[in-house]
């Protein structure tokens, strides 16, 4: 898929029953504001509306996948704050799932993390329809029964049901859920005002970068203060502003 392209509303099986519509299941988006109608930054920048993230990991029962979903599910709240419904993705069955989650937990080792409150679904795609799908197959990694596994995909997708952000690793390296969360927090300060967030950006605290399409004047007029970097170029394309005192 390409980014911006409209996400799939596929139907699956999950640990806890069947997904008819991938879009039903993330929500609505009628509270959207209409594009371009920016309104009081300080209101826009609170506002949160129905994102969705779908992982998917190579197996069951697997070292690197267990901990990356011990981590996902200890910042499950934090990407409930940020409304943002999580769904994970392996081509093992769904009571597969059920028996591994028992071990994720335990490895999770986090008080309010239990087998019975899990904080996600986890797909179970066997025939690897939706896998093929969405590319998500690492031809160098095969089962027992010599079967493509899943590679270690993130689909990151807006309230729109757009493909926002996409990253795959290979099965040896695990994922960073933190710096998932980050580019979360980017895109949907991004969406609500004209910015951007620079390199290593850790979030409200720090400045943000003023997009170049923005003109000096409606920059000043939204932010009130624009610090400009001066250059060797002479160019002023380089704005930072501060969103919080």
């Amino acid at each position: 898929m390409k980014l911006g392209e409209t996400f799939p509303a596929f139907s699956a099986t999950t640990n806890l029953g069947k997904i008819e519509n991938f879009h039903e299941w993330m929500g609505d988006n009628s509270s959207l504001p209409k594009s371009g109608n920016l309104g009081n930054w300080k209101r826009l920048i609170n506002l949160n509306f129905s994102w969705a993230i779908l992982f998917s990991h190579p197996a069951d029962y697997t070292p690197v996948c267990t901990t990356e979903l011990a981590r996902a599910a200890q910042l499950a709240e934090q990407f409930h704050d940020r409304n943002v419904q999580m769904i994970a993705l392996s081509c093992d069955s769904a009571e597969s799932h059920r028996g591994w989650i028992n071990d994720i937990v335990a490895y999770a080792n986090t008080p309010v993390i239990t087998s019975e409150s899990f904080p996600f679904e986890i797909i179970a795609d066997e025939d690897r329809s939706l896998a093929t799908a969405l590319g998500m197959l690492d031809p160098a990694e095969m089962d027992s029964k010599g079967m493509p596994l899943t590679a270690r995909a993130v689909f990151i997708i807006d309230p729109k049901k757009q493909l926002r952000a996409q990253i795959l690793y290979p099965a040896t390296t695990g994922r960073n859920f933190d710096e998932i969360l980050r580019i979360i927090d980017s895109m949907q300060l991004a969406d609500r005002l004209p910015v951007a967030t620079p390199e290593g950006w850790k979030g409200l605290a720090e400045s943000c970068m003023v997009q170049p399409n923005v003109p000096s004047d409606k920059a000043d007029e939204l932010f009130g203060k624009v610090n400009t970097i001066s250059l060797p170029s002479g160019k002023s394309y380089l704005r930072k502003v501060d969103l919080v005192d």
